[in-house]
């Protein structure tokens, strides 16, 4: 039996990562842009193709994974980008006005007015899936969407698949490379939730992975697409060894 996992990108964070992370797989599978896969790559699939992407009727591999902003700007650039074909437009939910870098507008007003269409998406990804095994939660806790709608996310998440593992792959905020004065708050506040509803935890510091690009990599000035596709190289590190948490174990991993 298939052992599938959905990946659920929210806010600017969690689908910039998530667009540099479907790249990397697919340069990995030797996927193309449009989702089709050349004949002579396909007797190589592995196990962890099937768990993270999905085969249609017509032979292109959709990513097992959902894009969600509460405005639309940087979700629009993966619909309009390289891989515009390789991901369903159901699969990309965006609102029409943000978070604002607060917590509450992601979770208690502007968040509710679409999280019953994010769990709809979500849901018609479960249905085609034979051995669901969890969720890839990828965000940041200083911004209002990362913070406030990840939050409310994972609370219906839990009683709508309570027996599911839910694992998050967060950024965490570092005072060096602040952008909102508000992220220390937000952080708080999530972190309440992710106690409460997250099995796993992987802690990615903003301040850190500047660092690695400066030291290590020699990029005198990282770019958010530098520590973008940093991010992605360590997720695709463990997806063949991936084996998602059971029960109800809380751990954060550093």
């Amino acid at each position: 039996m298939q052992r599938e996992v959905i990946s659920i990108h929210v806010g600017q964070a969690g689908v910039q990562i998530g667009n540099a992370c479907w790249e990397l797989f697919c340069l990995e599978h030797g996927i193309q842009p449009d989702g089709q896969m050349p004949s002579d790559k396909q007797g190589q699939i592995d196990d962890s193709f099937s768990t993270f992407f999905s085969e249609t009727g017509t032979g292109r591999h959709v990513p097992r994974a959902i894009m969600v902003d509460l405005e639309p700007t940087v979700v629009d650039e993966i619909r309009t980008g390289t891989y515009k074909q390789l991901f369903h437009p159901e699969q990309m939910v965006t609102g029409k006005e943000d978070a604002a870098n607060n917590y509450a507008r992601g979770h208690y007003t502007v968040g509710k007015e679409v999280i019953d269409l994010v769990l709809s998406r979500i849901r018609r990804l479960t249905e085609n899936c034979s051995g669901l095994q969890g969720f890839l939660i990828f965000h940041s806790f200083g911004g209002g969407t990362g913070s406030g709608f990840t939050s409310l996310l994972m609370e219906r998440l839990s009683v709508d698949y309570g027996k599911k593992s839910k694992l998050e792959f967060s950024i965490y905020p570092a005072p060096q490379v602040s952008t909102a004065v508000v992220e220390p708050y937000n952080s708080i506040l999530t972190t309440h939730t992710t106690l409460d509803h997250s099995d796993c935890a992987f802690m990615v510091d903003n301040e850190a992975i500047y660092d690695i690009c400066r030291r290590s990599l020699d990029v005198e000035r990282p770019s958010y697409t530098n520590l973008n596709r940093l991010i992605s190289q360590v997720r695709s590190s463990f997806n063949s060894r991936f084996h998602l948490v059971t029960g109800r174990a809380r751990t954060t991993c550093t």
